[in-house]
């Protein structure tokens, strides 16, 4: 692939929209239009008289006549008017023949002029097709046939510049100044252009430096462009030359193309900082100057740089100069912009320049994880239909690796993206094919790895597909008197039937997944236009498979994909046009895919170094292999974290870089990657961790030189030291002086001087002397101070002190800061008495007095300041005499808390000591803490030590007492003026000693006391734990102050790393009654704890131990897990549980109830470990003592369960709740003493706790309302009912857990005539109860039935129904005589024989018991004879819905 920039001509083209899509609209344009203007030319001949004809004369000729006919007509109209009237009818008369004749005779002549027009507009239609055909046939791209000529001249001088084109149509001339269009109506006295005949000339006038650039002339047509450029010099008539405009220097050196005419200084007064912005923000970089002078029609010019790259106006970037600013505008931030970006301001003195560096982050993934999107996204190579894209992949530090990209493009014009690959891209290159030729596109990449697809880049700037060679193809040949000869190669190969194969047949680009080939055109190539089919082989394979088959090539590249990884192709392409395909080219050597560019080898040793505060510089040795390498990539990351930062988002060339945004006072390490189209390298080695600080440099320079004492020959001056120190102590200080009006300088100390505060000597009296300073370092000399005040050496004896010196101003809050300084040095002639502070805010003249009392401290906090506003200070000293001179006034202040402020905290170390401590990450090599106490500064070593470590400083107390209270204050020098005080109070001072006597004489924490616990075996545990123990900790156990060592009967452990201590006793007898103690000793520390078992609580230890060890033994043999205990299933059984273990084969379980043995159906299966006993339905007789025994050779176990009292109770409770659940609506059944209301059951008994109620009214059971039931039925009989017994009735049983209701209304109007009972089912009688008969007998059982309506009767013979034949015969006569006869009865027969009578509204059933004997045998006693007691039926489901007694309205 070819790495060249975009030619001019692609950038200079104009990218059409929707109007312009190819050639041959612009074909079909070209003609509509001329077509179009021959109409309009021939419409305008039609609708005008005397248009432009060949009968011209004639036509004069006619309107001389008509003219001279009318001034005839005039006259003798005029003559006429003396005559009579009688010869005016003569007159009119021989008038109005002649206009008659005159009329005739210019129909005549109208009539031959439209016939002219009509033959003239008929040639001329001929003619403007023919010139159409003509012009179609001369229709060719613009050709340049004189170029344009550099020119040199002198300012004030006139330049034309010249070049004729020709082309057809006419080509439209635009001309540029170093890639600038030029628009002569915006400097209308500077350019005028001018176009004759196809020359074309840029006049300039009066040129000066400005004008000293490249120019350039573009001619386009609607079939190609066509340039030109020279270079124009403006010389100076002065000897001093001027470095040469950047329009002709190569275009890597950013240098200035045009310059200033005057001097003008440019002075920066804010600049813009190191910047940091996220991808779709807006940002603005801004700075302003001082411009001396500033004259309007005279500037100077800005110039915006990004890594050395001129910025011009465009989407992305606005520029802006004006007012003493100068601004860049950034509409839409992308990673595109980060980079170092540098103000120029070029004058005629030099150039003024800044920079700074602007970091843009990745804006938020639109999906978790996903990468950042590409950047610097680029076309290359444009042709037909066939481009190659290049970009730049994204630093994925904190996101998992990118797999690949996808390209998109876009038309011009339009907003539709199109995906251009189906997979992703791996490498940072892909070839687009498919474009239509003269469209133009646009393109952006998006990134994919696993957790998804970025962002899109920015897009790349709109490239047009065009065949650069088709502008390569027609030439001039300049001959003799300025004439030349153009020749175009389609003339001179003229038609072209079949075309030639290509040649050059080559692989421009190989990649892993494609190849790009390359080809030159046949020669000669034709008119025609031609298109290509590209075929491939496998090498080793006979066969040819066409790559193109679907779609013709139209530019001599091609991208081929789809090959096979490490096999070897040919390949050979053939060329054609409408009138057939070539032979196919010659065969290309044998290519293999595979990635001619590898992945780059790690950046070599990484070092950082100093810088500033917030910055680090880190440089690292390039990779061996560098070549086609995008740049690199820095990460970072705090020591200890091993989480890392990108520092950079676009790749950087250099193997420098300045890090930006750190923490001052933090530890890092870098780590630095290398990328090019492939991918990344390996991280290099980690560079050696690095605290954040301020490079060493020289001090800067003192201020505040004050004039302290004088006594005729001498001076004692002070001043401040530096702000900064440079990351180097201050060693010392050299003094200059001079007398005033002396220009030079005298040095006044050979050594240095160590404080801030000097005696000048040997000084001549009354003469005036200024002074200057300046600090050094262990790396020079810093600069000196400002000169003094002309001070005068005159001897001072005012009564009242001299000035305060060395303010200082330390703690700035929000509202409040601390003024220090220093006793005057000359007092008066009288001591000092205390100081008055002043203040005011910058730019009042009204100082305010902080304090009203002198204060005799020489510190002051001045509080109820305003946030945010600016003030400086000054201090007087008072004495008896009055007030003495001010100090020098303060610098300004800003009083507002600086972001992070930290504060003293105190504390108490391991050790018990009690400290001070205040950390600043701003503090550097040269930094000192200062610790004060009442601000002034700490030298008593007896009482105080200071360990400073790093950014670390700590006060300790050796031996505090009530002396320690009191303020205590540190300031950090070499920094921005970080300071903090601490009020050490009673409250807080008896907190901290508390706090030191805990840890100098310490406790072991425990996290339990010493407990115990008795263990499975019946052991006793005892145990203590502490919150943690050494290794190195020592315990012992004490039992009635007498230590227990460890043996088998005290078996006693230690778990240090859960700080556990136990003892546990085998054998816990009435002899270990007593104190039981640990004591425990780790290091210093200390703690015991004891348990006292005396009494009772020895008593219950005991009782636990002992139970505990019976059922252990007990366990060893087969025992009950789970003793006995009864549960109550949804059938209502009661069962009684037991759970077993340990069994075996052979081990027997037996069940007993009051002490006699229970027989059992099923042998319950002990494996199964549970056993259950039922008991059906439970009653009293079913009270007693259960037992359930085990035993077996190993042992013995018994589990005993007393069925009665409260648990009988507890079970009936939860059987009532089992049957209350299954509870059937209440039923009436009536009956022969009234109506009975039923609800059947699962289970009833009348110990179960029922209630029944009438209108919410209890009922007692009595002979009007009887309460009873059976085993699945509950009832309520009402006798005799009547009107009051309506109403509603409610059955209630009561469960364990919740009661159960089941309720019946019986209202009604009316009164009870007939209950239901005498119209059901029923037999009347004739059945006894049992009936004996011998063998061989006729059995005939007889009785009568009765129900209305008739009922059903059915025969069972031991409750089944049984089929009749002979032996069995049944009859029902008349509906109500039923009767059953068994013939020749046998033994067989003998049973329960059962009548079942029933209708809709109920029935019963009557039981016969019959008893066969054989002959001979004794007739069995019976009883005599008793009639069958019937059982009642109850109605149907939905007779029992009803109402049971019919009620009949009154």
């Amino acid at each position: 692939m070819s790495s060249v920039v975009v030619p001019f001509y692609q950038r200079r083209h104009k990218h059409f929209d929707q109007s312009y899509r190819n050639i041959q609209t612009r074909y079909i344009l070209e003609e509509y239009a001329a077509r179009k203007a021959a109409s309009r030319q021939a419409a305008y001949y039609e609708s005008s008289g005397l248009g432009k004809t060949t009968c011209r004369l004639c036509a004069r000729r006619a309107r001389t006549l008509a003219h001279e006919a009318m001034q005839e007509s005039r006259k003798r109209t005029h003559e006429q008017k003396s005559h009579a009237s009688e010869e005016k009818r003569i007159r009119f008369a021989s008038e109005l023949s002649a206009l008659e004749k005159e009329i005739h005779t210019a129909r005549h002549r109208a009539r031959e002029h439209l016939d002219k027009l009509a033959i003239q507009r008929m040639v001329e239609e001929n003619m403007a097709l023919e010139r159409h055909a003509i012009e179609e046939s001369i229709s060719r791209a613009p050709e340049i046939l004189v170029r344009l000529r550099s020119h040199t001249v002198w300012e004030k001088m006139s330049v034309s510049l010249c070049f004729t084109v020709q082309g057809f149509p006419t080509p439209v001339v635009q001309w540029y100044k170093n890639e600038e269009l030029i628009t002569p109506a915006s400097v209308p006295a500077k350019y005028s252009i001018e176009s004759k005949y196809g020359v074309h000339v840029l006049h300039i006038n009066r040129a000066d430096f400005d004008d000293s650039a490249t120019y350039s002339a573009v001619a386009t047509n609607v079939h190609g462009q066509a340039s030109t450029n020279c270079a124009v010099i403006v010389r100076r008539f002065r000897g001093d030359e001027e470095p040469h405009p950047a329009g002709i220097m190569p275009f890597h050196l950013p240098l200035s193309y045009d310059v200033c005419f005057t001097h003008i200084d440019v002075q920066f007064l804010e600049k813009f900082g190191v910047t940091f912005g996220t991808e779709g923000e807006t940002l603005t970089l801004k700075c302003s100057m001082l411009i001396t002078p500033d004259l309007k029609r005279l500037r100077p010019r800005a110039e915006w740089y990004r890594d050395d790259v001129l910025i011009k106006d465009s989407k992305w970037t606005k520029l802006y100069f004006g007012e003493g600013q100068a601004a860049l505008s950034f509409t839409h931030l992308n990673k595109d912009d980060e980079g170092l970006y540098t103000l120029r301001m070029v004058t005629k003195g030099g150039v003024s320049e800044y920079s700074a560096y602007l970091f843009v982050r990745d804006a938020d993934a639109l999906i978790a994880g996903a990468p950042g999107a590409p950047m610097d996204v680029k076309c290359h190579d444009a042709n037909r239909d066939y481009v190659i894209v290049t970009w730049k992949p994204p630093n994925t530090t904190t996101e998992s690796p990118v797999i690949g990209y996808f390209v998109d493009k876009c038309e011009v014009g339009l907003e539709n993206w199109i995906q251009c690959n189906d997979a992703p891209v791996k490498i940072c290159k892909y070839p687009v094919t498919g474009l239509h030729e003269g469209r133009s596109y646009i393109f952006r990449v998006r990134a994919v790895n696993s957790a998804g697809i970025s962002r899109p880049s920015r897009v790349s700037e709109p490239v047009a597909a065009l065949d650069p060679i088709d502008l390569e193809r027609t030439q001039t040949i300049h001959v003799d008197e300025g004439r030349k000869i153009v020749i175009s190669k389609d003339d001179l190969e003229g038609d072209i039937q079949i075309p030639g194969p290509p040649t050059n047949v080559h692989a421009s680009e190989i990649s892993k997944t494609y190849v790009v080939l390359s080809w030159d055109p046949p020669v000669p190539r034709g008119r025609e236009t031609l298109t290509y089919f590209i075929e491939k082989s496998m090498v080793g394979s006979e066969g040819w498979q066409r790559v193109n088959a679907q779609v013709a090539v139209k530019s001599p590249r091609y991208a081929v994909f789809d090959l096979a990884e490490g096999k070897s192709y040919v390949f050979r392409v053939l060329s054609a046009n409408k009138h057939g395909v070539s032979d196919p080219s010659e065969i290309t050597k044998p290519i293999q895919p595979q990635d001619t560019v590898v992945v780059p080898s790690a950046p070599g040793r990484v070092v950082a170094t100093r810088n500033t505060k917030t910055s680090v510089v880190v440089q690292w040795d390039k990779p061996k292999h560098e070549e086609d390498l995008y740049g690199y990539y820095i990460d970072y990351s705090v020591v200890g974290s091993n989480h890392w930062e990108p520092s950079n988002h676009k790749p950087i060339k250099y193997n420098r870089f300045v890090v930006h945004g750190l923490e001052t006072g933090e530890q890092y390490i870098f780590r630095v990657k290398a990328v090019n189209a492939v991918g990344f390298s390996e991280n290099s080695q980690e560079s050696e961790a690095i605290t954040v600080q301020a490079a060493l440099t020289c001090p800067s320079y003192p201020h505040g030189i004050t004039l302290l004492n004088c006594d005729g020959h001498s001076m004692t001056l002070g001043w401040k030291a530096p702000k900064y120190s440079g990351g180097s102590p201050i060693l010392g200080y050299y003094m200059d002086k001079r007398e005033a009006n002396h220009q030079n300088w005298h040095e006044v100390n050979s050594s240095l001087i160590t404080r801030t505060i000097y005696t000048v000597e040997d000084l001549t009296e009354d003469a005036f002397y200024e002074f200057k300073v300046a600090a050094a370092n262990l790396v020079g000399i810093g600069q000196h101070s400002d000169p003094s005040e002309h001070f005068k050496c005159k001897a001072w004896t005012m009564p009242e002190p001299g000035p305060a010196y060395d303010l200082t101003i330390c703690e700035v809050r929000n509202t409040s800061l601390v003024l220090l300084w220093k006793a005057p040095v000359y007092e008066g002639k009288s001591p000092i008495t205390g100081y008055l502070v002043d203040y005011k805010e910058v730019d009042t003249e009204d100082w305010i007095t902080a304090n009203e009392k002198p204060t005799s401290k020489r510190y002051f906090k001045v509080t109820d300041l305003h946030e945010g506003h600016t003030y400086v200070f000054k201090v007087r000293a008072v004495n008896d005499a009055g007030v003495g001179k001010s100090s020098e006034i303060s610098e300004p202040v800003l009083v507002e808390a600086r972001p992070g402020t930290k504060e003293i905290f105190s504390g108490v170390d391991d050790e018990g000591n009690i400290y001070l401590a205040f950390e600043c990450k701003e503090a550097t090599d040269a930094s000192h803490f200062a610790w004060g106490k009442s601000y002034e500064e700490i030298d008593d070593s007896d009482k105080f030590k200071i360990e400073t470590e790093g950014n670390h400083s700590k006060l300790y107390f050796k031996n505090p007492d009530k002396s320690d209270l009191g303020t205590y204050s540190v300031s950090v020098s070499d920094t921005d003026g970080v300071s903090s005080s601490f009020v050490m109070d009673d409250e807080e001072l008896e907190r901290l000693m508390a706090l030191s006597n805990e840890i100098k004489n310490p406790t072991i924490p425990l996290k339990s006391e010493l407990a115990y616990e008795v263990l499975e075996k019946g052991e006793v545990r005892f145990w203590i734990q502490a919150e943690s123990l050494s290794p190195d900790s020592t315990f012992r156990f004490v039992i009635n102050d007498k230590e227990v060592e460890n043996s088998d009967r005290h078996k006693i452990n230690c778990d240090r790393s859960n700080g556990i201590i136990e003892m546990v006793m085998d054998r816990f007898t009435i002899d270990n009654e007593g104190t039981y103690t640990v004591q425990i000793q780790d290091g210093k520390a200390k703690n015991q704890s004891s348990l006292v078992l005396i009494g009772d609580a020895f008593k219950t230890v005991l009782a636990e131990s002992e139970l505990q060890r019976k059922e252990f033994l007990r366990k060893q043999g087969p025992h009950f897990s789970e003793f006995l205990y009864w549960k109550v299933t949804e059938e209502c059984e009661v069962l009684l549980t037991c759970k077993v273990a340990n069994s075996k084969k052979e081990t027997i379980f037996k069940w007993y109830k009051d002490g006699s043995g229970i027989d059992i159906d099923e042998v319950p299966d002990l494996q199964k470990g549970e056993c259950h006993l039922s008991i059906p339905r439970l009653s009293r007789k079913d009270e007693g003592v259960y037992k359930a025994t085990l035993s077996d050779d190993r042992g013995h176990d018994v589990s005993t369960l007393e069925l009665s009292g409260k648990v009988y109770d507890d079970i009936i409770l939860a059987l009532s709740g089992v049957s209350g659940k299954s509870a059937s609506p209440l039923k009436i059944l009536c009956t022969e003493e009234g109506i009975r209301l039923q609800c059947f059951l699962k289970y009833y008994n009348e110990e179960m706790k029922v209630n029944w109620s009438h209108r919410d009214s209890k009922i007692s059971s009595g002979e009007k309302m009887k309460i009873g039931g059976g085993e699945d039925v509950a009832w309520l009989q009402i006798s005799e009912p009547t009107e009051k017994d309506k109403g509603n009735y409610t059955f209630e049983i009561f469960g364990d857990k919740e009661s159960y209701k089941r309720t019946l209304d019986l209202s009604g109007q009316g009164i009870f005539i007939r209950p239901y009972f005498y119209d059901r089912g029923k037999v009347i009688g004739g059945l006894p109860d049992v009936v004996t008969i011998m063998d061989g007998k006729t059995l005939n059982l007889t009785c009568t039935v009765f129900g209305n309506p008739d009922p059903e009767v059915v025969w069972f013979k031991n409750d089944k129904v049984f089929e009749f034949n002979e032996h069995y015969v049944f009859s029902l006569e008349q509906g109500k005589y039923a009767s059953l006869t068994i013939k020749g009865v046998t033994s067989e027969d003998s049973g329960k024989y059962s009548i079942h009578v029933k209708n809709k509204y109920g029935g019963e059933t009557v039981d016969v018991t019959v008893s066969v004997y054989r002959h001979g045998e004794k007739m069995p006693e019976i009883k005599p004879g008793q009639l069958a007691k019937p059982r009642p039926i109850p109605p149907s489901e939905e007779t029992s819905t009803n109402v049971h007694c019919l009620l009949i309205e009154a």
